[in-house]
Parts: structure tokens; sequence; C-alpha cells
């Protein structure tokens, strides 16, 4: 993320950057005991501290970085060398303090570029912990409850500002606002950018802090609807499903937005319905599921494949740095549920999951799908089960990370890599849909674009429709483009028509809870 919004990271106010920079992770490791919990007091989120504090500065709070980073970061061995007194690392006020940390994290992260030329780490970051707390595991965002599509994304310029999906019970959803919806203007302000100042400025309408009262205005099919909506914290939606009569067969549909505590229940009840109803063929949608919990990620790969594909197999195995190899672990399929409490982390209830014990699945995918819903992907391919992608290459995610607070801010450097039951993980540039694939990183599949103009779940919506389409022709549709889709250069994905989440909904977070 970070060839995307370093602009945005060096001039934005944190509220701007809550929003955005969400993205990956897990808890523990490594903390660098003799700074832990020194703090500067012009760090705004000292308050929130998982411990007793000693009064620091931004120096301090710097090494405890510096020395967390080289201990746990997958590429601890790539770090430059970083002057921690350059100015850019050094506004120790109220104001500048956030950015300041911020910059030095991204300053030492990996310079290492994939080989279709984007960052190899886009991924680290850090979060308020608190702010992480309440996201992750309540499930709830700050905002109107809109997943923004965006024609153009970049630094300097936004345009083509659409609704992608708006959750239940939200002011979006409350005012009547739809998918496919453009945004013309939010508070006055065009929803056109063309300066970084102007970008910066309609991100933080875009995704703001609870409280925020605008005036929108959006284009429907010719016709403006206007309505003022006050921003809240918004309960997520993170599953939906359905059953569709296709011929004489059942194929279900589910929607799965985010790897979060409370998405568990939904994702389990939805198969559940599915098995007692006889579906024989599943379309899983993951085109805006970013990722979060890994574990939630296998036990949605279990109720897929069912316990005979997955008996003593590998859903992961987590590959860590040669400092930090004695964590090496793998996770299985998991059989039975969760549930954890929120506080405590530990489950409750050991209750059977549900299977529809499938050899064949149809994934929608976009450049959101990331991280642990690449490992769903991956992880079914480890164990042979057919998996066929229709949509847009994933984000390129095979990595996760643990984390760690120091004076109220979580720390997300990428800590491990994540391999299938056959080892195989070397998918940094996405999966990419390709009409014959099934090697390696490419998948069998088509190219097909999100269509804005229906509804997800209708069966005339351009990704369901393709899939339905394969399954009863074994083939891409006419419209759909079969060839190889090529990889993307770091500028030009940059500016790739997407949907953009907050970055700690874009993880693989390798915490696991206690069963």
């Amino acid at each position: 993320m970070r060839n995307v919004i370093d602009a945005v990271r060096k001039s934005a106010a944190p509220v701007v950057l809550l929003a955005l920079l969400t993205a990956c992770g897990g808890g523990g490791g490594g903390a660098p005991v003799e700074t832990a919990q020194s703090c500067s007091p012009n760090n705004p989120y000292i308050a929130d501290a998982t411990g007793p504090v000693v009064a620091a500065d931004l120096t301090v709070e710097k090494q405890w970085v510096r020395s967390y980073m080289n201990d746990v970061y997958l590429w601890y061995n790539e770090m430059p060398n970083v002057n921690a007194a350059d100015p850019l690392f050094s506004a120790d006020t109220p104001s500048g303090f956030y950015s300041s940390i911020d910059n030095y994290f991204n300053a030492l992260l990996t310079p290492a570029v994939t080989a279709s030329g984007k960052y190899k780490d886009q991924f680290s970051f850090i979060y308020p912990t608190r702010l992480w707390d309440e996201l992750i595991n309540s499930g709830s965002s700050a905002g109107w409850g809109i997943e923004w599509h965006f024609d153009t994304y970049t630094t300097t310029s936004i345009n083509g500002v659409k609704i992608a999906y708006v959750h239940a019970g939200s002011p979006a959803d409350n005012a009547g606002f739809q998918r496919g919806d453009a945004l013309t203007s939010i508070g006055g302000l065009s929803a056109t950018a063309s300066t970084a100042n102007a970008v910066n400025t309609l991100l933080g309408r875009l995704y703001p802090a609870p409280g925020q009262q605008y005036a929108f205005v959006v284009n429907r099919g010719g016709s403006n609807v206007s309505a003022t909506l006050t921003s809240t914290q918004v309960a997520m939606t993170s599953v939906d499903y359905s059953v569709l009569n296709v011929g004489a067969s059942k194929v279900g549909y589910l929607l799965f937005n985010d790897h979060v505590l409370t998405a568990e229940d939904d994702m389990i009840n939805a198969i559940a319905a599915m098995q007692q109803q006889g579906v024989s063929d599943l379309v899983l949608d993951l085109r805006y599921n970013s990722g979060g919990y890994l574990y939630l990620a296998s036990e949605m790969a279990y109720m897929i494949a069912g316990p005979t594909r997955t008996a003593n197999k590998t859903f992961e195995a987590t590959v860590f740095s040669s400092k930090q190899s004695a964590n090496n672990s793998s996770t299985p399929f998991f059989d039975i549920a969760c549930v954890p409490d929120p506080n405590t982390f530990v489950c409750s209830t050991n209750a059977q999951l549900p299977t529809l014990n499938l050899g064949r699945v149809y994934v929608l995918t976009g450049g959101n799908t990331c991280s642990a819903s690449e490992a769903i992907i991956n992880g079914l391919r480890g164990i042979d089960v057919d998996v066929r992608i229709l949509g847009s290459t994933t984000c390129g995610k095979p990595y996760g990370f643990f984390g760690a607070s120091n004076c109220g801010i979580t720390y997300f450097p990428i800590e491990f890599k994540g391999v299938n039951h056959k080892g195989y993980g070397d998918y940094a540039d996405g999966f990419i849909p390709d009409a014959t694939g099934n090697t390696t990183d490419r998948v069998r599949g088509c190219v097909v674009p999100d269509d804005l103009s229906h509804a997800l779940g209708d069966p005339a919506e351009g990704q369901l429709a393709a899939a339905l389409y394969m399954r009863a022709n074994n083939s891409c549709p006419p419209a759909a483009a079969p060839s190889r889709e090529g990889t993307l250069s770091a500028s030009r994905a940059s500016t790739t028509a997407r949907v953009v989440k907050p970055a700690a909904l874009s993880n693989r977070n390798g915490r696991m809870p206690t069963r």
C-alpha cells in the first residue's frame, strides 16, 4: 500500500491514516524489553498503552521500533540504513508525533520489489492499539457504511468514485444509497481530485471519524440523489448468502467480506443452511475480502472441502525468518467451531463444523482478495480441490504477522510467509485467472470486471454469471477474457480500478484462539 498512499501518510491527519491503513495481523514476539512502554508525552495514544509507561521521548520510541523490527521482521536483513534523526521522523509534538513514527517505520521496510515491479512489502503498517482491537474483534468500523470503488486512485488523482457495497443498517443504507451509485460531491467537495492536497482532503471525508456530517450527492441512472449523513461506528456485514436454483441443481452463493471475529457464527450458519438444502456447487465471493484471522480461513476451507479431503493435511504452514525459525508452525484444517471471547480469545464452543464436501469451488476475486482470503485459495489447492477464480488478479500477500503494542500503537511488520500442504506460497504478484491455469500462481478461470450495475448475489451480476456459465460449460463466457491476464507494474497497479478498504482489514492475522 505504501506505493499508493505514501503522500497521504506524509501529510494526512491521523484520522485519514486510521481510515486507510488497516492491513495485516496478529500478536506477539521479540519486543526490546529495555525500551518497551517508554513513551513520549506527545504520543496521542499513550493512554492506551498496554502496561505501565515510563516517561521518554520520540527518540526512545524509535529505538524500540528499530529493535523490534530487527528481531521479528521477515526481511530484517534487507532493512535499509535509516537516519533516525531525519526531520521527517523527528517531530516530537502532539501534531507531528504519529506521522513521524509512521514515516520512520515505513522507511525501515525492505525496498525490494517483485517480478512485476511492485514493492515486496506493501503490507506492514502501524495502527492505534485501541482502534485496531475495536476493528478486528468487534467487527465494526467508523464511517458511512460504504465500501468505495475508485476508477482511478493514486497519491495525486482520484476519480470515478462509486459505491461498491453498503453495509446493512448503516447511515448509507438508511439513506437508501445503493451499489453502483456514483458520488458527485460530499459536503460540497467534488468527488474528483487532481492534487495531493485535494486527494488527502477527499479521503478524509470518504473515510471519516465518528460524528462527522456531510451532504452527499450521488448519481443513479442519470438522476441525482441527495442525503445528509452522519458518520458513526458501523457493524460490518461480513457474510451473506443465498441458494440459487440452477436447472435441477442448487448452487450456493456465499459473500464473505471480512475475516473478523463476528463473522464466524454467520459463516457457519450459511454453510449449515446450504448443507441442509443440498447445495452441490459453491460460488465463494471474496472480491472485497482483504483478510483477517487465519483460523477463520482454515474453518472456511474445511467447510468447503469436508473431512475426507482435509484429513491429516496442513491448511497453512508459517515460515519465519532465520532469527525466528523456532516459531515455524502449521495450521490444520480446523473442523470444530471456536467463536472466541473477544477479551480472552478463548473459544466458547467446540461444535463440529458443517461441511459441503466439495471437490470444486468457484471463487470471485479482485485486487482486494488478499492475505487470509488468498490462503483459502492456496490451502484448497494444496489438497487438490479444483479452485476456479473469476474476476481479476488477487492482491499477492502470502505473508502475515502477529504484531506488538508499544505506547498505545501496535506495530505490524510482516513476520512470516504462509505455504500450503504442498509447500507452495510464491504468489507475491497474486493469483491470476487463466484459461488453462492450475500452475503455480496461474489459476484456471476468467478475467471478469466487477459489475457495479447489479446487486451482489444477482445471477446476472457479471462475476457470478461467469461462474455459473463456467459451471455449465467448463469454459469462460464469450464476454469474459479467456486469455492470460498480465501482471501489473507498481505504477499501473496504483491506478487500476479497485475498492480501497482499511489496511487493518488486509491481513493474515496469525493469532490463534485457545481451543
